[in-house]
């Protein structure tokens, strides 16, 4: 649950030919420090059951990015889709991406399942329209609400024209000074409407204890004539 991103390469950090967004606000969670502690009551050790629902009637495959991925559940979900799915799960937490390696199914990158250590808003220029999917759980609502106009950036830029973003968004989390921070249907459109089309929204059927009529669940597909900042 963490507001991460990759390099060009699996194993190292990102940063050496940054090129995106760089923004100003710092975080104030020290996600790492939480991770080393094993303090992570968000992690309820599988994963989103909005995402296993959607993926038995749509698959979500070709280079796929997940930001914020933490321990890894939902890449392991996505990578069971077979070759067709290259699953990357970027995380600011590098004690999160030792955990999620030590959980795959699969020796170190040698399937279609792959974790970096990086920050989504400092992404190298090699990332620019890479992806065919992004997938959002948890890492919009980790970040700072005043950051995410620079996320939304970070998603265009990554994401191939006509690129797909599905995303379980946290409406009305339990924690009101947040993370999770809340949002709403209306700021969600603000900030894609201008650069994506909404194919579809609806509420989840199964959700995380806690979370049951707290989600909902968005596919937008990235405008074709948009640029990618």
């Amino acid at each position: 649950m963490n507001a991460n991103t990759n390099s060009a390469s699996p194993s190292e950090p990102l940063g050496s030919d940054v090129d995106l967004v760089i923004s100003p606000v710092l975080d104030p969670v020290d996600w790492e420090a939480r991770y080393q502690a094993g303090d992570t009551p968000w992690d309820e050790g599988y994963a989103a059951p909005a995402l296993t629902e959607f993926l038995t009637r749509h698959p979500i495959l070709g280079e796929v990015l997940v930001p914020g991925s933490g321990p890894g559940h939902d890449v392991r979900a996505l990578a069971t889709q077979g070759p067709s799915a290259r699953i990357t799960g970027l995380d600011l937490s590098a004690a999160a991406i030792a955990l999620a390696r030590s959980l795959s199914h699969s020796p170190a990158d040698a399937s279609g399942e792959h974790y970096t250590q990086g920050n989504l808003f400092n992404l190298p220029e090699s990332w620019r329209s890479r992806f065919d999917w992004v997938v959002e759980h948890t890492c919009f609502c980790a970040i700072p609400p005043a950051l995410r106009s620079d996320y939304v950036r970070a998603i265009t830029s990554v994401l191939k024209p006509s690129g797909h973003y599905f995303a379980i968004f946290y409406l009305n989390p339990a924690a009101p000074g947040g993370p999770p921070h809340k949002t709403s249907r209306e700021e969600i459109r603000q900030l894609f409407a201008a650069g994506f089309e909404l194919l579809e929204e609806w509420l989840p059927k199964d959700a995380f204890e806690g979370r049951e009529g707290r989600e909902i669940c968005q596919l937008w597909r990235k405008s074709y004539k948009t640029i990618s900042l």
